[in-house]
């Protein structure tokens, strides 16, 4: 992305945030939060990722409800040629990121079950500081 698309995705993000937090009364969105925005090179259309832990469908409901809305506040806002038409999506990244700890979390849980018990593991590393010590390494 070019500066001048970062400085205008940068300045969308903040005011959508600004207005699902402040002004929007739509009980789907008072969980919402943008996560990212991406624009194209004119600056013509917007990607909204959003993320929320009320339920997706209902959460994308409520932006397509809110858009023509979003998109006028914008407009207000900034002094873009033309306001960008905004395209909601919901941004899986966080659900992705929860799934892989979760799977880290029980690969660890079965490691430590499957793991010897603390005087097996005091006598294996004595055991090797004693050959250490006779190859004159310790």
């Amino acid at each position: 992305m070019t500066i001048k698309q970062e400085r205008a995705a940068h300045l969308i993000h903040n005011i959508l945030s600004d207005l699902l937090m402040n002004e929007v009364s739509d009980p789907a969105l008072l969980g919402a939060t943008i996560t990212d925005v991406k624009v194209d090179r004119e600056i013509e259309y917007a990607d909204i990722y959003v993320h929320s832990l009320d339920d997706m469908d209902e959460v994308m409901d409520g932006l397509e409800r809110a858009n023509g809305y979003l998109r006028r506040e914008l407009a207000a806002r900034t002094r873009f040629r033309r306001t960008p038409v905004l395209h909601f999506h919901w941004d899986v990244a966080i659900d992705h990121g929860e799934r892989i700890d979760s799977i880290l979390d029980s690969l660890h849980d079965t490691d430590a079950d499957d793991a010897p018990s603390s005087t097996e593991n005091t006598q294996e590393s004595q055991g090797i500081d004693d050959d250490r010590a006779d190859d004159g390494l310790g």
